[in-house]
């Protein structure tokens, strides 16, 4: 699937070019991305990055895996963020966009270690999703919170 998916994004020229299981592979591969900014790639964010898929798209522990596994290939293949986040934006309204980026900030936290290299994919992240910084911000504060 990642190749057919990366292919797709790279040729999409809108909207109408990308099927409903992109935006997901999109989503898997932003996470994973965000995962990988620092350098290392843990149990704990996998396992972040399970419950997110799960939750967010309604799946089975297999099918997550198997999302979460786009994903990684997608990203390994991947030269930047551009394709992936232009699928999201094409496909997601903009409050399912803070999600996301909530989603990703609880990724990049749960490892315990905020990196320079995470903050710089968020930021670029929230401003390819056409998001505001102080949405960022209070979606990472939701986050911090949210751990206790």
């Amino acid at each position: 699937m990642p190749l057919g998916f990366l292919r797709r994004l790279l040729l999409s020229t809108g909207h109408t070019d990308l099927q409903p299981e992109d935006a997901r592979s999109a989503v898997a591969a932003v996470l994973v991305m965000a995962a990988r900014a620092d350098g290392h790639y843990d149990a704990a964010e996998q396992a972040m990055i399970d419950t997110v898929l799960a939750k967010r798209f309604g799946l089975t522990p297999e099918q997550t895996k198997g999302l979460r596994e786009d994903g990684e290939a997608a990203e390994a293949e991947a030269i930047d963020l551009y394709q992936f986040s232009r699928a999201i934006k094409q496909a997601i309204p903009h409050e399912e966009r803070v999600a996301i980026i909530e989603e990703l900030w609880a990724v990049v936290l749960a490892d315990g270690v905020r990196d320079d290299h995470e903050d710089s994919l968020l930021r670029n992240m929230t401003d390819r999703l056409g998001l505001a910084d102080m949405d960022s911000a209070k979606a990472r504060q939701r986050v911090i919170a949210a751990k206790g």
